[in-house]
């Protein structure tokens, strides 16, 4: 899509409720496309895709469907070249798996690990593995965390051919679960990490499960909500906690010791998202209505001030670096979606 000719800087779309869940498509011929979740507290809620019109340069919505609760997280397929059907996947009450077509969303499987039981333990959190798009990890706040595998068929009629199986569930952290990311180190597939309840950041290894390194522990033992990897260099990943105003930068390398401490936010931070593109920039995002970016190429010497910052008209709940489009960055607060260039 050429927006050359308007080269406007900022996009907004407004849904008809609260913003959370939010990504980016990867596939090369959807480019500004996204999808977002809703946050109602009922059983009743929706995920819209909104798309860039060329034309008017205004974001319009292509689809709605129904979701059961909130969703945790929302990904697309991470298929740079668009060979995989066109999928999408929500957390929530379980992981499901929906099929995109232009005129609608249908959901292709519901990938559920508590067959026994009648009750299920909410997914706070999953990842999509870019190396091997048929796996997928789901967090939880029963303190497992679930590698999944996807079986993607050839398109028969309208026959469902994306089918799951759990290939491994293990025990992760002491309480609950709240994040799961794998790691593009030592091939991409198998390494991951997590963070949870219990203030601990730990990595796993699928072809070793017997054991796993904690990485980091917050010293006050507070909550760690989100974990991020640094796109283009796999020994750093960044953190942060429940409530907390900073973002802690971690080498895998030197255990236990942040390398940075990102803390210009001035309430707490609700979003992480590393450049696509290069290693030594970030993006954090917080209730102070503030996206900052970051350059982070001095550590260990301290970061004193983000490089970029961008004030939006409420808290900002989430954002999101596209992976495919480096020059753009969205963001979600109240019921707004804005696309930032940068």
């Amino acid at each position: 899509m050429s927006l050359h000719g308007k080269r406007k800087e900022i996009y907004k779309y407004e849904a008809p409720w609260t913003v959370y869940a939010m990504n980016w498509s990867v596939r090369p011929d959807k480019r500004f496309r996204l999808a977002l979740g809703s946050f109602v507290e009922e059983y009743n809620n929706k995920v819209q895709l909104v798309g860039l019109e060329e034309e008017s340069s205004e974001f319009v919505c292509r689809n709605t469907f129904d979701h059961p609760y909130p969703t945790t997280k929302i990904m697309w397929i991470p298929d740079t070249k668009g060979v995989y059907p066109d999928l999408l996947a929500t957390s929530g009450d379980y992981l499901r798996i929906w099929r995109v077509n232009d005129s609608e969303t249908r959901l292709e499987c519901l990938l559920n690990n508590n067959k026994n039981s009648d009750f299920c333990a909410p997914l706070t959190s999953f990842d999509w593995n870019e190396v091997d798009p048929n796996l997928l990890g789901t967090s939880s706040i029963d303190t497992t965390c679930t590698i999944w595998g996807l079986e993607t068929g050839q398109v028969l009629g309208r026959v469902n051919l994306v089918s799951g199986h759990v290939k491994t569930q293990l025990i992760a952290h002491d309480k609950e679960v709240y994040d799961i990311a794998f790691s593009r180190a030592g091939g991409g597939r198998d390494m991951f990490a997590s963070v949870g309840a219990d203030g601990s950041v730990r990595m796993f290894d699928l072809r070793h499960l017997e054991h796993s390194t904690i990485i980091y522990e917050d010293p006050q033992h507070h909550p760690l909500l989100r974990l991020c990897w640094n796109k283009q260099d796999p020994n750093y990943l960044a953190t942060m906690a429940m409530d907390g105003m900073e973002v802690v930068i971690l080498d895998v390398r030197v255990p236990c010791t942040p390398v940075a401490r990102l803390n210009n936010h001035r309430a707490c931070v609700n979003g992480i998202a590393w450049a696509p593109h290069s290693s030594c920039h970030i993006c954090t995002a917080a209730d102070d209505h503030q996206a900052l970016i970051w350059d982070i190429q001095q550590m260990p010497r301290a970061i004193e001030d983000p490089i970029l910052a961008y004030t939006a008209e409420g808290e900002i709940n989430n954002v999101q670096w596209a992976s495919t489009q480096p020059d753009w960055i969205a963001i979600c607060y109240n019921n707004c979606l804005e696309i930032l260039r940068v």
